[in-house]
């Protein structure tokens, strides 16, 4: 199918949908890629580990966080 046939059968939409559509292609345009969220995460692993080496921030068992996690839920 090409572009103009896309267009066309687009602008055929409801209002409603072609808002939905607009949406989900510009969060297309704006989501990062595979490699920009590795890179992001990647480099966050690393700040956290340089917090927890040098003693800046201290670990929180997982144990409690669920405990807090849970009873906010309730």
């Amino acid at each position: 199918m090409d572009l103009q046939r896309i267009e066309d059968e687009a602008l055929h939409l409801p209002k409603e949908e072609r808002a939905q559509l607009v949406q989900r292609l510009v969060l297309s345009l704006e989501s990062p890629s595979r490699e920009e969220l590795r890179s992001d995460w990647l480099l966050e692993a690393r700040r956290r580990a340089q917090e927890l080496d040098d003693g800046s921030v201290q670990a929180v068992p997982s144990e409690d966080v669920m405990r807090k996690a849970r009873a906010l839920i309730k």
